[in-house]
């Protein structure tokens, strides 16, 4: 385990991660890192938690039947990641773009951002640029019959995600 999470802790550095949390279900030391040599609990998936450029990222394994294989397994996932950038096949912000943490309770409804706009997930930029236009004029907190901040808040965030693909 202490291999594990000491590979994984490296390829976080390497990839510039922040606020990195490990979640098993292995009892953890002092300095909150997992003890080694000790049970398999009964759950053995891992999952990891970070900021990428100050957005919120979370990776989960739960394939193999040891704890330290699924925190290895993340690892591996990372440095592959990362060998796509250095291979010029895409970018690090492309690759993690699918694994944004998951919603907090409560904030599940409409999370697809092309529904969200009202637009196709094929959607030109143009297009996408006209559905945030209108809807944020809509729905912007100073409009008195329409306004409504949450929404708003919503839309620039759809907005935001959905031109990320067109660049």
């Amino acid at each position: 385990m202490d291999e594990a999470t000491n590979m994984l802790i490296g390829e976080l550095e390497r990839l510039g991660a922040t606020d990195e949390i490990l979640s098993t279900n292995v009892k953890l030391r002092l300095n909150g890192e997992p003890y080694s040599h000790q049970p398999q609990p009964a759950d053995t998936g891992a999952a990891v938690y970070f900021k990428l450029n100050k957005r919120d990222v979370s990776l989960a394994c739960d394939k193999w039947n040891r704890a330290e294989c699924n925190v290895l397994a993340i690892a591996k996932h990372i440095e592959a990641l990362r060998g796509q950038e250095r291979w010029g096949v895409g970018s690090i912000e492309q690759a993690f773009r699918g694994y944004m943490q998951l919603p907090g309770i409560g904030q599940t409804s409409n999370t697809n951002p092309w529904a969200t706009l009202g637009i196709a997930i094929n959607s030109s930029a143009d297009q996408a640029r006209d559905a945030y236009r209108t809807l944020s004029k809509k729905f912007h907190p100073d409009n008195p019959q329409t306004g409504d901040a949450d929404r708003f808040h919503r839309i620039k965030e759809a907005y935001d995600l959905v031109t990320q693909n067109h660049q």
